[in-house]
């Protein structure tokens, strides 16, 4: 409490919310300690967004680069095969964007907008929430992914590629494409 110049009122409710999010744990005639790190829940969006702020960052933008090629180009298939007109639109307006960017901001925003808007096309209601979990720590990638590159929108055309199998309902080449589109990302990570 005086370390950060707080009530006792506070101190419990962040303690309680850090145990909601099973961070620590609390016992009688033990006191409060830190649970293991494989007990964390990373699903939780805060407690990934605080784990991305202190993780080692090449280690955590491989692994966030390992889930996303195990969930995007399934996604993409999925969107191929079931897009609706809305969710196609909200692609499309997402791909225009992409195009139509004339700086960093502008390209990263657009770009975060059109793999949220794959996950949305896919129509399976468990992968969609999925775009918000990984949103904050997504933005963080793809920006260090245009600025690591030649020219900030370097992955258009593997971006279109994924966009065009998709209007085409070519579930094969989406999935392809979006793999594609990953090893890009992949070797610029490692890079």
């Amino acid at each position: 409490m005086e370390a950060f110049g707080v009530s006792r009122t506070v101190l419990r409710e962040a303690l309680r919310t850090l145990t909601s999010k099973g961070l620590i744990e609390s016992r009688p005639r033990v006191g409060t300690r830190v649970r293991p790190k494989r007990a964390w829940n990373l699903l939780d969006v805060d407690v990934l967004d605080w784990y991305s702020r202190v993780a080692e960052p090449m280690a955590f933008a491989l692994n966030l680069q390992e889930m996303r090629e195990m969930i995007e180009p399934y996604a993409a298939s999925l969107a191929a095969a079931s897009h609706t007109d809305d969710t196609f639109h909200a692609l499309a307006e997402s791909h225009e964007a992409m195009v139509a960017a004339r700086n960093v901001d502008e390209w990263v925003r657009a770009d975060l907008q059109f793999h949220l808007s794959v996950l949305t096309a896919c129509s399976n209601e468990l992968l969609i929430p999925l775009g918000t979990l990984i949103e904050r720590t997504l933005e963080a990638q793809l920006r260090l992914n245009a600025k690591r590159a030649e020219v900030f929108n370097a992955s258009l055309a593997e971006h279109t590629a994924v966009f065009e199998a998709i209007r085409d309902r070519d579930a094969a080449a989406a999935r392809a494409a979006m793999a594609a589109l990953l090893g890009v990302t992949r070797g610029r990570i490692e890079g």
